[in-house]
């Protein structure tokens, strides 16, 4: 049983998925979008590829936890989710997962052109791995 972690962005997916025992998250790949039925299939591909049986998407709330714009558009996203994948699907709170990833990559001194290509996925391990560390 793997579960799958999700970043999902306007421009890129960042994609994780779990050990068999799910202790661990593990960065995938990131996704770049070109449109809905594109990503999800890819996503599809993945799900069976890595027999993941529930996904976790990151929310992105305000500071303040109320859901803003691109709250919304991750809310739209999941109903697609939803549609075409019979699974559970979490909601997890994605405050500072992002900042936290820079500051991991900038700490290992990675450029900022390499930075922007692994950021997301980096973003998909910690909301895992803070919804795996959650469930132990």
């Amino acid at each position: 049983m793997r579960i799958m972690g999700l970043d999902v962005g306007d421009k890129t997916i960042g994609v994780a998925v779990s050990d068999a025992m799910g202790l661990t998250a593990q960065g995938i790949e990131t996704i770049r979008r070109t449109n809905k039925k594109a990503d999800y299939k890819r996503l599809g591909e993945i799900i069976q590829e890595k027999e993941v049986t529930k996904i976790i998407v990151g929310l992105p709330k305000n500071m303040n936890g109320t859901i803003g714009p691109q709250g919304e558009k991750v809310l739209q996203f999941v109903e697609g989710l939803k549609n075409r994948f019979n699974m559970e699907i979490v909601l997890w709170d994605e405050r500072l997962t992002t900042v936290a990833a820079e500051r991991v990559l900038i700490s290992a001194d990675v450029s900022r052109k390499k930075r922007k290509k692994v950021i997301d996925m980096i973003a998909a391990t910690y909301i895992l791995q803070s919804y795996l560390d959650s469930q132990n």
